[in-house]
């Protein structure tokens, strides 16, 4: 890594995120670059392609960023932070190469990185470093270097799942939600998390060997149970939702629905829904929960209510302006473990056991 200006302050922030489909004619290719070398099946990609022409065939993502990225740019100033905020994806337009490329040629050579993932893990923490590494080389290519790191600086922030600010936006979504139901039904009320389900190998393998594995869902267990303490729940659910991969590749379960299905047995009238593992109402949110989960619990004659992503609260673009304060300095501790330029996570953080096979990785198939 170039150490020219090693020391300096960073002078810009690159807001990464997953990318989605601005219309019809990008839904399928899209799709494709998601999963790319998964093995999703083509009857699963046809599935997902129908989810987005539900919705115009546009995902809401591009939108709510670029909304989350004017909010931290007024945060920004307020505080009066001259950083200017690019936006990459990494699966579909505005491409993190692009955004790299323009901040090198507007003269940054220090950019904090803030992806809009909250966890660990394999598809929440490192794959984006392999985002920046990718975008680095793009950059060294078209600049004849033979690394990019000795042009520019990118460094990830780190996971911010336990943030406080997290931790009251989630709250407060679940006492709004659970505000909605019947009133004759709050009390009883079953608080269920959700979250992106993942391979379970990816899970097992993910994080300290110390640790024993399972960095990603043992976080947004713990960030379900503080969620749920600040609400005023003493018992919930965790299930997950999601999953886009070959139907022979065990994924973290239960599903969300399968789960909805043995609540009524259980006594429960009602179910407050939490999608805990996402930071906007994207089509994972709008499809899988307001959409499937809903007419499930229509079904099954339970009242349904669904908390509000945090994305939406003013504290969340607080805790990302937080973070950038925290970190935008030069020097070269960095809490978390992460690394500059994406060339992966240290020890302790996220940097797998041991890989997946690529069949098994993570592949969102929705956003």
């Amino acid at each position: 890594m170039s150490t020219a200006h090693h020391d300096e302050p960073f002078d810009a922030v690159l807001f990464l995120s997953f990318g989605g489909p601005d219309g019809p004619e990008d839904v399928r290719p899209f799709l494709e670059n998601v999963t790319r070398g998964r093995g999703v099946p083509p009857e699963r990609l046809d599935e997902v392609v129908e989810h987005y022409m539900h919705f115009g065939g546009v995902s809401p993502i591009n939108a709510l960023n670029r909304d989350l990225i004017a909010r931290l740019r007024v945060e920004l100033g307020d505080r009066h932070l001259d950083l200017p905020v690019a936006f990459g994806n990494r699966n579909w337009h505005p491409m993190i190469e692009d955004a790299v490329a323009e901040l090198y040629d507007a003269g940054h050579r220090r950019v904090l990185v803030f992806a809009t993932s909250a966890w660990g893990g394999y598809s929440g923490c490192a794959q984006y470093h392999e985002d920046i590494k990718r975008a680095l080389e793009s950059l060294a290519a078209r600049e004849g270097v033979e690394h990019g790191s000795e042009l520019l600086t990118l460094r990830k922030l780190p996971h911010f799942w336990n943030r406080p600010q997290m931790r009251a936006a989630c709250a407060d979504a679940i006492v709004a939600a659970r505000d909605e139901l019947p009133e004759s039904t709050r009390t009883g009320a079953r608080l269920v998390f959700t979250a992106h389900s993942i391979p379970t190998a990816a899970d097992k393998n993910a994080g300290p060997p110390a640790d024993g594995g399972h960095l990603y869902s043992r976080q947004v267990h713990a960030a379900a149970a503080t969620a749920a303490s600040a609400s005023g729940f003493d018992d919930f659910d965790v299930v997950w939702q999601s999953r886009s991969g070959p139907p022979q590749v065990p994924w973290l379960e239960p599903d969300v629905c399968d789960h909805l299905e043995g609540l009524p047995a259980a006594g429960a009238e009602a179910v407050i829904v939490c999608p805990i593992g996402f930071v906007s109402d994207h089509l994972e949110v709008v499809w899988d929960l307001d959409t499937e989960a809903e007419a499930k619990a229509r079904e099954l004659g339970l009242a349904f209510a669904r908390a509000g992503t945090v994305g939406a609260d003013p504290r969340f673009i607080e805790m990302i302006a937080d973070l950038i304060e925290e970190h935008r300095g030069g020097a070269a501790t960095f809490g978390d473990g992460c690394t500059d330029n994406g060339m992966r996570c240290a020890p302790g953080c996220c940097a797998p056991v041991r890989r997946p096979a690529a069949a098994g990785r993570p592949a969102a198939a929705t956003a």
